[in-house]
């Protein structure tokens, strides 16, 4: 499979409210389009903050009702390996914000394994795998499907999903889903998407507000390593937009803000 990737945009607006309505507005339209057009979207979600505000807006928001939500499923690029009935897992904040709020089937929702599932950790990568595998875009050579959308947040280390700077997760091409150990923000055991998972996603949207970003915002942009700024490494095939807050923008070269987006 040939790579090609977009260049990254930068969208930026006042505040984190404004990010998440605007991110909300635009993410609910291209789900209402494409379900009148009868597509089904495979969309991974992220946690963190941004996350959660871009998912509450959107349950808030009047187009919610516009979206036919059985035409789409929800996975997450990575999840807390705690109990499932834990408040910290990112499928706990997402159920609260949005999916317990619309009518999407309960076999469209694909939550990772939680800690308490019976499986050990390495078991519910495997088990993730062979779940992304029943969706898998065959014409397009992938073992799992094309994710029309991809959230992402960024840390202010630079990490994205469970992928952590300087560690070996980063560097795995041959799994879809793997394990990640002595974490180093807590809990210490975790899930998460692979690069080339990500990286094979129609359009990657992260969602990044705060001066503790900007730092991290600007090495991505200047083309760091992926190795030490895993955020460096993310790219969509069609688009790879960064909505940021003017806090988290300090940095951004004004040639790569898109003022139209």
């Amino acid at each position: 499979m040939a790579e090609f990737y977009a260049e990254k945009r930068v969208v930026v607006r006042p505040d984190r409210e404004h990010i998440a309505r605007s991110v909300a507005t635009r993410f609910l339209s291209r789900l209402t389009k494409r379900g009148r057009e009868g597509q089904v979207t495979h969309v991974s979600l992220t946690g963190g903050a941004m996350g959660a505000a871009v998912l509450r807006a959107a349950g808030d928001h009047a187009k919610r009702d516009s979206v036919d939500w059985s035409l789409v499923h929800f996975w997450w690029s990575d999840e807390r390996f705690v109990p499932a009935d834990s408040g910290e897992r990112n499928e706990a904040m997402a159920r609260e914000a949005l999916l317990g709020r619309i009518p999407v089937p309960a076999e469209n929702v694909h939550a990772m394994p939680a800690s308490d599932s019976g499986l050990d950790l390495d078991e519910a990568a495997t088990a993730y795998e062979r779940q992304l595998a029943r969706f898998a875009d065959v014409d397009a050579g992938l073992a799992w499907p094309t994710f029309h959308i991809t959230f992402l947040g960024v840390g202010a280390d630079g990490h994205i999903a469970s992928l952590f700077p300087d560690r070996p997760e980063i560097q795995i091409t041959d799994r879809a889903v793997v394990g990640v150990r002595d974490s180093p923000v807590p809990p210490a055991e975790r899930l998460t998407l692979t690069r080339p998972v990500i990286n094979s996603s129609a359009r990657v949207w992260m969602v990044v507000a705060g001066t503790d970003k900007a730092a991290a915002l600007g090495l991505v942009l200047a083309g760091a390593s992926y190795d030490s700024v895993p955020a460096a490494g993310a790219k969509g095939r069609k688009r790879t937009i960064i909505f940021v807050d003017q806090d988290a923008a300090a940095q951004v070269p004004p040639e790569l803000i898109d003022g139209e987006y």
